[in-house]
């Protein structure tokens, strides 16, 4: 089969490589579009430890099953799915709780198994659900990145009448856009330096800034920077919360003090659980999410030059989807 094979940073070609066997538990599924995240750019650039060439990235995706391991019943070539990437124990406290995305033996497809940038994927077949026929293929990619957003809207438990700040609207801070719209929040504000981005969040809805004024009862860090941090503690009100999810820095400084004296709640949020998957599909089931009008195809052949322009000028596309 043909796969886009990271190399070193700055470095992916296109290579043959073997078609995976499926386990008895798992299905060949035959890849129909698969998107560039923002923590494979990080990997791309050779500064994510996840990452490790030679290795197939890709963990949002879509296809068709080609095949299904003799345990992997309820399933039958030409089903249309998307999956769940991040492979868990199933047995743990974690995963016993439904804290899926805390296994201390996680896995995540693109990262420590073989991804969905290529032709064909062999995934377990308890990480798989089953497409609605009326989500496409191209818009069933958005459930991976959109689940992550409805793990914060869970986390924050915001409420209609909450003034939320989001930093960052690349896909993440836009998705946890559409999720509270979803939940019925009014003011939201998104702050960026990328003005076509923040279009794209005044279209959806939100109100896009360069920076942010007011209080507000929440904060969300999609960017991962020191500065970013910084500034959602600062412009949370007295018992406030801040949910940091960007990966970009390893470390930042924070006014602790500020925080204890204004009891503002800090917390991480990392990936989703199944439920978040789940509920994100349901939204694009029910078509409350629509980002097509910034999104681009490309042929997997042409995937570095897709994440050279998400690094460099994407302007307007907030999703690049490579298609085997």
């Amino acid at each position: 089969m043909k796969a886009l094979i990271y190399e070193g940073p700055r470095v992916m070609n296109m290579r043959e490589a073997d078609i995976p066997e499926p386990k008895a538990d798992e299905l060949l599924v035959r890849v129909s579009y698969a998107g560039i995240c923002g923590s494979e750019l990080g990997g791309y650039l050779g500064h994510n430890s996840l990452r490790k060439p030679p290795l197939i990235m890709g963990h949002e995706f879509t296809g068709i099953v080609e095949r299904a391991g003799s345990r992997a019943l309820h399933w039958q070539p030409g089903d249309r799915v998307v999956v769940n990437p991040l492979v868990t124990c199933g047995e743990c406290s974690y995963c016993l709780s439904r804290r899926e995305q805390l296994c201390e033996s996680r896995a995540l497809l693109g990262a420590h198994r073989p991804g969905a940038f290529a032709e064909y994927i062999a995934v377990p077949a308890d990480n798989v659900l089953r497409l609605p026929d009326s989500i496409s293929l191209e818009d069933g990619v958005l459930t991976e990145p959109l689940a992550c957003a409805a793990h914060i809207g869970r986390l924050l438990q915001w409420k209609p009448q909450d003034r939320l700040l989001i930093y960052g609207a690349g896909p993440i801070g836009l998705f946890v856009l559409a999720a509270a719209r979803i939940s019925g929040l009014q003011e939201i504000v998104i702050v960026d330096i990328n003005e076509e981005r923040l279009a794209i969040a005044s279209a959806m809805g939100g109100q896009g800034a360069v920076a942010a004024e007011g209080e507000f009862d929440a904060a969300v860090d999609a960017v991962g920077a020191s500065v970013t941090r910084q500034r959602c503690v600062e412009a949370v009100r007295s018992g406030g919360k801040v949910v940091f999810t960007g990966l970009h820095e390893a470390d930042s400084l924070l006014p602790i003090n500020d925080i204890i004296r204004r009891e503002i709640t800090c917390r991480g949020a990392f990936a989703y659980a199944p439920q978040d998957f789940t509920a994100a599909l349901d939204w694009l089931e029910q078509g409350r999410v629509d980002l097509s009008s910034w999104m681009r195809v490309l042929p997997l052949e042409q995937g570095a030059a897709g994440f050279e322009t998400l690094l460099g000028s994407p302007g307007g596309i907030a999703k690049i989807l490579l298609k085997p």
